[in-house]
């Protein structure tokens, strides 16, 4: 059996396969509402027909002005509960493990009325200008997530993720780039820290299930964060109880990024074998071979496809003729994979 479809489990949830599909904004509750609309019902569980193992929905925000855009899934209301549920329930029908990754965008938000960062620095001309977060603000955002992850609870899912990456508020919060606060939240890299900190303790305070947080582990720019500055934080993150590092780049601020398939995998790998923790692997990963060359050389334990599974929702299928592997399809489907 190929590594890529050996069972793995976390604090006793298993996912069937190695195969994680990558949080993707869908841009697409037209209502502006935050509610999971007919899209994602669609989107979501033919992935999970095809096979992959943990599908883990979109940057979903914590308070409406976290959005990414105005068309962002939310979790900031029990009103959005009923829709994740159903998201959860279509998606577990095909045997998949289900995972949601909690957001705030910070400085990127694109809503309308004010933003919030960790200081008043706009991530480029095209974004607004962020009021820099009071204490109170601050408290609020760590409210926020908990209770998020309190619905998250009761919408069923079995995995959350907290987006630490992509220049987003949290990554904000960690850089040095875009944090110059000369408060307990700025300055040394414990108290950038101090707001994942206090919201992975909150998220854990009411999840018992397994947690990632994904991070920018490189920043491409300099005086930014980088790999071996992120194990530090990394370490932290493991005595908190994060059971997984979903390791991702740039994003902080505007910079050239050289992007090849894999090009992200040595930072897994990096932060794996350095900090002792179970690492995802992201980043151009399209063919079966890649991923489990990634796998069998230790460079990580999960892989996170993104735009290959917008491509090819049936890619596990794919992946399994090419390594040789039998994998059972759902039975309407049967005719064709069968060849004889």
């Amino acid at each position: 059996m190929a590594t890529l479809f050996t069972p793995y489990t976390i604090r006793g949830v298993e996912f069937k396969n190695r195969i994680v599909m990558s949080p993707m904004c869908m841009y697409s509750s037209h209502n502006q509402d935050g509610k999971v609309g007919d899209w994602h019902k669609v989107h979501y569980p033919t992935r999970a027909a095809g096979q992959v193992g943990l599908i883990i929905v979109e940057a979903t925000a914590v308070q409406p002005e976290g959005r990414i855009s105005n068309e962002d899934l939310g979790i900031w209301s029990d009103d959005h509960i009923e829709g994740l549920s159903e998201l959860v329930r279509l998606i577990k029908g095909y045997d998949a493990r289900t995972g949601i990754q909690l957001a705030h965008a910070g400085r990127k938000s694109t809503v309308e009325g004010e933003i919030y960062a960790p200081s008043p620095i706009r991530f480029s001309e095209q974004y607004k200008t962020p009021v820099e977060m009071t204490r109170e603000d601050i408290k609020e955002t760590i409210e926020s997530f908990k209770a998020a992850a309190i619905r998250a609870k009761q919408a069923g899912f079995d995995v959350i993720e907290i987006h630490g990456a992509h220049g987003y508020l949290i990554n904000e919060f960690l850089s040095p780039l875009c944090n110059t606060r000369a408060d307990e939240y700025g300055g040394s890299s414990e108290n950038r820290y101090r707001l994942l900190r206090q919201i992975i303790d909150a998220v854990r305070s009411v999840w018992e299930g397994p947690l990632f947080v994904r991070i920018s582990a490189e920043e491409y720019a300099e005086n930014g964060m980088d790999t071996t500055q992120y194990i530090e934080m990394v370490r932290w993150m493991k005595t908190q109880g994060v059971d997984l590092i979903d390791v991702s780049s740039g994003g902080v601020v505007p910079a050239a990024i050289n992007a090849f398939p894999g090009y992200q995998v040595p930072y897994a790998d990096q932060i794996r074998k350095e900090a002792d923790i179970p690492t995802g692997a992201v980043g151009l990963i399209t063919s079966a071979i890649q991923a489990e060359e990634i796998l069998q050389n230790g460079r990580a334990d999960l892989v996170l496809l993104a735009r290959e599974l917008l491509r090819n929702p049936y890619w596990p299928y794919s992946a399994a003729s090419e390594l040789g592997v039998k994998i059972e399809p759902p039975a309407p489907y049967e005719r064709g994979w069968t060849f004889s």
